[in-house]
């Protein structure tokens, strides 16, 4: 008698540890391991946008995206990513840990650290440029003398081809609304959409069970790989690491919307000023002067290394912890 009593105990003290263990997480009670609900929101966001949006276009205007009505194309583009990538993170994050605020890191930024970023974002842009003149000058003369090489860079060229062809379509205008229009599908909707499912749901999961600096690495080479832009892989995934870096030092989603903003904002504003395909035009050729853009990489990474270690004085006086 005594010793089932004993056994009762101890199973109700398992039980309690348990229950305890499974508490913790930061305060979150997640329904499955944070590691999965990342990968989840990784695949299915994927999935969904890259191709049940695609397939939806397609079935709509056809594969002759170039003939299909332009406002038609934005606003197929602005759904998807409403529908495909701001309402899965939504409902992840609900289902998954019942927390939105927390996990979408809902918080009113400082506004002295919003100003510190988009300083950063204004030299950072310029400097993804000139690095991506830079790569594809190499990448052609590797070309030249290397026939595999070439093979690839045929290959790249013409799935590049391709999302350059979207982007242009999707940036020509011919009125002021045209205008606005655009700004608000290039610039308003992938900042708040894409920041909410990366650097909100699936960086946070990653964060709950990973150190931060590799929960911002992992979810910044999915962000590139996520755009489908070979030659333009490598500024994603540095501009996603610096989104990243923003969210989670800001504590708040809002600062990175901002520079996700502000960095496709610049690109739309260049292209109207410009008026030409080549601001968009990433793909290995055409010539340039390339100790020019190898200067112009120093000096604005100069100016980003100091920017950078601004940002982290700024916290340290904060007294927030430094990643």
């Amino acid at each position: 008698m005594e010793k089932n009593l004993n056994e009762e105990n101890n199973t109700d003290q398992n039980s309690d540890i348990n229950r305890d263990a499974r508490i913790t997480l930061n305060g979150f009670e997640p329904q499955i391991s944070p590691i999965t609900a990342a990968f989840i929101g990784l695949i299915g966001g994927f999935f969904l946008y890259q191709f049940v949006g695609g397939l939806l276009t397609f079935i709509i205007f056809g594969f002759n995206i170039n003939d299909a009505h332009v406002n038609g194309l934005r606003i197929m583009t602005m759904l998807s990513q409403l529908l495909f990538i701001l309402l899965p993170a939504l409902l992840f994050s609900k289902w998954f840990y019942n927390d939105l605020n927390r996990i979408l890191k809902f918080k009113a930024p400082d506004y002295r650290e919003i100003i510190l970023f988009i300083i950063g974002i204004f030299i950072l842009t310029p400097l993804l440029q000139n690095y991506v003149s830079i790569q594809n000058y190499f990448i052609n003369k590797m070309a030249e003398v290397s026939p595999f090489i070439n093979s690839i860079k045929s290959l790249l060229d013409s799935l590049n081809k391709l999302v350059e062809n979207s982007y242009q379509n999707l940036l020509s205008t011919k009125t002021i609304l045209d205008a606005i229009f655009v700004i608000f599908v290039v610039s308003i909707v992938p900042a708040v959409s894409e920041e909410m499912m990366f650097r909100g749901f699936i960086q946070s999961s990653f964060e709950l069970k990973l150190k931060a600096r590799w929960a911002i690495v992992i979810t910044a080479v999915f962000f590139g790989l996520y755009h489908f832009n070979p030659y333009g892989l490598v500024p994603l995934i540095i501009l996603g690491l610096y989104f990243g870096f923003a969210a989670y030092m800001s504590r708040s989603i809002f600062v990175s919307m901002i520079l996700h903003f502000t960095n496709n904002f610049l690109v739309v504003i260049m292209y109207f000023i410009i008026g030409d395909k080549d601001l968009i035009d990433s793909s290995a050729t055409g010539n340039i002067d390339v100790r020019i853009s190898f200067f112009l990489l120093m000096m604005f990474g100069v100016m980003f290394i100091a920017i950078v270690y601004f940002i982290f004085l700024f916290y340290k006086k904060k007294k927030i912890e430094i990643i």
